[in-house]
């Protein structure tokens, strides 16, 4: 059974997740934009911009460790939302060693960010 996909819309500058959250859900960009926010040494620096079609938030989903930055609309957005139950219904159809090697993608990412 398939879940019904839940659209949220953002504005410019709401913040959709904050760095070191929980992260049960990641996101598709269906319209807008969205920065990806880290603090370092105390300054704020936007890592990258997800635009239409862009997924983000799928490393906490992928290694279930907390989020490694903050997400924010950079302009009006709607966001579709991905749950864990969605994720995991299609990672547990992937291939064994899909799966592994996207926990070693997800733990290169989160220590080349430290």
């Amino acid at each position: 059974m398939s879940e019904i996909l839940q659209r949220r819309t953002y504005k410019p500058g709401e913040i959709i997740f904050k760095e070191g959250e929980e992260g049960n859900l990641a996101y598709v960009v269906q319209e807008g934009e969205v920065e990806i926010v880290k603090v370092i040494d105390g300054e704020q620096k936007i890592l990258g911009t997800v635009g239409k079609g862009g997924m983000f938030g799928e490393m906490a989903l992928i290694d279930s460790k907390p989020r490694m930055a903050k997400a924010r609309a950079s302009k009006g957005s709607t966001i579709i939302v991905v749950t864990r139950g969605m994720f995991d219904q299609k990672m547990s159809k992937a291939d064994p060693f899909i799966r592994g090697l996207l926990n070693i993608l997800a733990d290169h990412v989160r220590s080349m960010s430290k």
